[in-house]
């Protein structure tokens, strides 16, 4: 299969540039036997007692921060990822890129050590905890298809309700259309919550770069899948409910915790990148966003419920207005066998 495959023409007018005036405000896609339209606020009636939503529980962090280097010239810099304490791989951005014990003076006074390069990213030392660092002085790294800067009502917008574990660089979108109403709704109906972590890394938003898609591949992202979740899953299958993944992460996160052909714990890295062909073992349907031509996330959705499918599915959704990408609407998508 080429990228090219998996691209769509999206008006930039559907880019959903700024969130809902309520999370549960956004318009919901189902894509089953038929294509429906829908508000999020329906989807309780889509749940049966017995079903299991899980949910990605990752932290957005306030990732990006500006710096001037020694040389005098000004940079960005846009954490990927927290390897302990007071160390992270980075991406930095500047005109010419720092050198190995080079410093870049951030906008607290404070200087930040480029210790090193780990493939595209740098190594960076802080001199104190880096999430006190960016707690303080960092900003919200909205996606850059947003085109604008981040604003004070992003800093909870673009976090769930539910977001516990700090480490993410991009939000786990699919959560931002549940308000803390919504959970007790589904939890009313009596379906069931798990939680994995995942912490989305800013190579979610880096295009494909080689035509032929097994050539490509992801960016390792950290995960945790615990004992309960995994009890969760088993119970739900025994019962004969349905395992729902909010969001594409979900999905990676029990899937790979799933490799083995039985769910267990996983805490560790991935690089799983799921495509066409790919036989899923852990969940029985998927609440997403709208995702970018030509994505890794798009090209699992489609190995999910069918390529022409969900193509159709977004073809009815560009027609019909929906709002695209982080900030904009969701589907609610079942698998291709049900076409």
């Amino acid at each position: 299969m080429q990228v090219s495959d998996f691209d769509y023409s999206l008006p930039d007018e559907l880019i959903a540039r700024y969130p809902a005036a309520e999370r549960r405000a956004s318009r919901l896609l189902e894509v089953d036997s038929q294509i429906v339209d829908r508000q999020f606020a329906d989807l309780p009636t889509l749940l049966d007692p017995g079903d299991l939503l899980v949910f990605n529980d990752t932290r957005v962090i306030p990732a990006r921060l500006t710096a001037v280097k020694d040389t005098g010239g000004r940079a960005e810099i846009l954490i990927e990822r927290i390897e302990s304490d007071c160390c992270a791989l980075a991406q930095v951005r500047a005109s010419k890129s720092p050198k190995e014990g080079g410093r870049l003076r951030l906008a607290s006074g404070e200087d930040v050590v480029v210790a090193g390069r780990d493939d595209e990213f740098f190594i960076l030392d802080f001199s104190r905890p880096v999430l006190e660092t960016l707690d303080s002085i960092g900003e919200v790294p909205l996606p850059p298809y947003l085109g604008r800067e981040a604003e004070p009502d992003d800093n909870e917008r673009y976090q769930t309700v539910y977001a516990k574990d700090p480490g993410a660089v991009a939000a786990p979108t699919a959560g931002l259309h549940f308000d803390l109403p919504m959970l007790e709704d589904t939890l009313a109906a009596g379906v069931r919550h798990a939680f994995v972590t995942l912490h989305v890394g800013a190579g979610t938003f880096q295009a494909l770069r080689r035509e032929h898609i097994e050539q490509n591949r992801l960016h390792t992202e950290r995960v945790r899948v615990t004992e309960a979740c995994c009890q969760a899953v088993r119970e739900t299958r025994a019962a004969g409910g349905r395992v729902i993944a909010v969001g594409t992460t979900v999905v990676r996160a029990l899937e790979c915790a799933s490799r083995s052909g039985e769910i267990r714990p996983f805490h560790g890295e991935t690089d799983l990148f799921i495509l066409p062909g790919y036989e899923f073992r852990s969940v029985d349907a998927v609440i997403t966003n709208f995702h970018l031509p030509r994505s890794s996330l798009l090209m699992l959705v489609a190995a999910f419920a069918g390529r022409e499918r969900v193509l159709d599915a977004y073809e009815h959704a560009v027609r019909s207005g929906y709002r695209f990408f982080s900030y904009g609407d969701s589907m609610y998508v079942t698998p291709r066998a049900n076409t």
